[in-house]
């Protein structure tokens, strides 16, 4: 496998995805991007107004993450990216065939997830989206080659266990 240059960090609202995509990318010296920056205003007022998104709503969205994650490979350098990236289909869009991009999977259970929805403050997304938020949920199979990892532990820990199935990792 080569190595990667690009991480998609994955996983319902509330798994964890901006603050482990946050601090991966903070251990391996790379650039992070926030998926939820790449979201339209519509998007935005839709979720914001409990609303789930369609699959037309997010191709737009899915395809900006893409390109920015295109774009950074392309200059040589390396992102970790955070994105719900729920369904197969969308992880096609931002992953398009390159296998120097690798998918992490937060799994956790929709209890915890939803004590951790409720203790957050200021986030655009309501805890009470969280039960579709499962219910798209198709998590990454086998042969996406994801790197999953329980979010039921403390941050360190879980960005110890991401970069362990990291083979040959390069850090910038």
């Amino acid at each position: 496998m080569p190595d990667a240059r690009a991480l998609v960090v994955m996983g319902v609202s509330g798994s964890g995805k901006s603050t482990i995509a946050e601090k991966l990318a903070a251990r391996l010296d790379w650039a992070f991007a926030d998926g939820d920056s790449f979201h339209p205003a519509c998007n935005v007022a839709k979720m914001s107004a409990g609303h789930p998104l369609s699959d037309e709503d997010r191709w737009p969205w899915l395809q900006a993450i893409a390109d920015e994650i295109d774009r950074v490979i392309d200059a040589g350098g390396h992102v970790v990216v955070a994105c719900s990236a729920l369904k197969r289909a969308y992880r096609d869009v931002l992953v398009h065939g390159r296998d120097d991009v690798r998918i992490v999977y937060l799994d956790g259970s929709p209890e915890l997830i939803a004590s951790r929805m409720a203790a957050r403050k200021g986030h655009f997304m309501p805890p009470g989206l969280l039960d579709s938020q499962f219910a798209t949920l198709q998590p990454p199979g086998a042969d996406e080659n994801p790197i999953a990892v329980s979010i039921d532990a403390s941050v360190e820990a879980i960005i110890d266990a991401i970069l362990a199935q990291i083979p040959n990792r390069k850090i910038s």
